[in-house]
């Protein structure tokens, strides 16, 4: 069985994220979305309202299971006994921090190789931090996340979050 492991933040989950999580489901037999704790952001979103997110906006793909995960990506996908982590990349620059990052986990962990898949084009400008300052100022952010992420986005912002 081929296993492919997605990790990141998903603060929240958009378009860009499920572009690539359709993506990898065609080329996993399973895939793994793990929510990483990440001590380095302070995500607007709970680990239980993304784990929420994450499961609503993904109900379509029956080869996708979410997760939260702490530690090394690469611990996580020979846990899950992944041949593949999946990253998703936008630009230029993601491909410099992404590049050391599968750097570093092949040299952690030969057996383990790093997917990376392009954003498609209508998609490669949007990022989660974006779409949060947007929908904070109360922009529309209907072309990057689904009706029920807005929703909850907006939601947050009217609460006084952030």
């Amino acid at each position: 069985m081929r296993i492919g492991v997605c990790p990141g933040t998903f603060d929240p989950v958009t378009y860009g994220h499920l572009d690539i999580i359709k993506r990898a489901s065609n080329l996993f037999d399973h895939v793994y979305l793990s929510i990483l704790h990440n001590p380095h952001k302070v995500p607007l979103f709970s680990v239980e309202e993304r784990i929420e997110m994450l499961v609503e906006e993904t109900r379509q793909f029956t080869n996708v299971s979410v997760e939260t995960f702490s530690g090394l990506a690469v611990e996580y996908a020979k846990q899950k006994n992944a041949i593949a982590i999946v990253r998703g990349l936008r630009a230029v620059t993601d491909f410099e921090f992404e590049f050391k990052l599968a750097a570093m986990n092949r040299n952690l962990d030969s057996s383990i190789e790093t997917v990376f898949m392009m954003t498609s084009s209508e998609y490669s400008f949007i990022s989660s931090s974006a779409v949060k300052e947007v929908a904070s100022l109360g922009g529309d952010v209907s072309k990057w996340v689904s009706p029920r992420v807005a929703e909850l986005l907006y939601a947050k912002f009217e609460d006084g979050e952030r």
